[in-house]
Formats: structure tokens, sequence, C-alpha cells
């Protein structure tokens, strides 16, 4: 039924339970598997350009490339190979682009970040691709 899939991940819990899922449908249905890592962007657009702002993306960028790091090795023990991809920008927007781009007819997202705030300020990602996207979306309840 599924042969690409996407997963959303942020390093947090559900994004944990969200690659863990993804594994299982990719080995079910012999499917391609991707994971995205976005480093939010716009939370620096209204901050004055200086090395503070650099040194932040630095450790998301970093963050976000052992958050993939972590995913492959999950999936590797799994026995499912995983094609890994870091953006920048709108996570919601990145995600959906990739899985218009990939092909992808499965995207699979946890059902919250790593802060429930980021949802008050930021709108829900996993919202954001259920409304936006014209796959299929499971969003995985931590």
């Amino acid at each position: 039924m599924f042969t690409n899939i996407l997963v959303a991940i942020d390093g947090s819990k559900a994004s944990d339970q969200a690659i863990e899922r993804a594994v299982d449908e990719a080995k079910v249905w012999n499917a391609r598997l991707h994971a995205i890592y976005v480093v939010e962007t716009g939370l620096f657009s209204s901050l004055p350009s200086d090395n503070t702002v650099e040194i932040m993306y630095r450790v998301l960028e970093n963050e976000g490339n052992a958050a993939l790091e972590k995913a492959k090795k999950t999936a590797a023990k799994n026995g499912v190979a995983l094609i890994t991809h870091l953006k920048q920008g709108h996570a919601g927007t990145e995600i959906v682009a990739l899985a218009q781009k990939e092909k992808v007819d499965l995207i699979i997202s946890g059902s919250h970040g790593k802060s429930k705030t980021d949802s008050i300020l930021l709108g829900s990602v996993s919202t954001y691709i259920a409304t936006h996207s014209t796959v299929t979306t499971m969003v995985v309840r931590s």
C-alpha cells in the first residue's frame, strides 16, 4: 500500500515514537524510508544579524544532525535503510515540500514537538501537515 514514507523528527519523545512507527511501517510495506529534521529559521527573523544568531543556528543544526543520526541507528537496528534530510525554514512547509519532491505516499509525525509552547507560538506542525499535505498523514501520539 505504501512505497515511500517520510517521518518528521525533532528530537522529542513523540518524534522517537514516530520514527519507531515509521520503521515498522517501512518493514511491513517494504517501503523506502526518509526522515526530515527542520531547523526553524523563522525563530531568528526578528533578531539582529550577528554572531549570536549564527551560534544559535549551529546549535540547532547540530541538534538536528544528532536526531537524524539517532533515527538512522534505530532504523538500521531494525534492518531498514533511512535517507536523512536536514532542512531549514518553516517545519510544516519544508515537510510537505519534501514529501512532494520525493513522491512520498505516507507522512508520519509526532503529535507534538519538544515544547508544548511550540504549538501555541508556532502552530502545530502535525496539524499543518495534515491540512496541507495531499497524501496520507499519520500522527503518532506519545
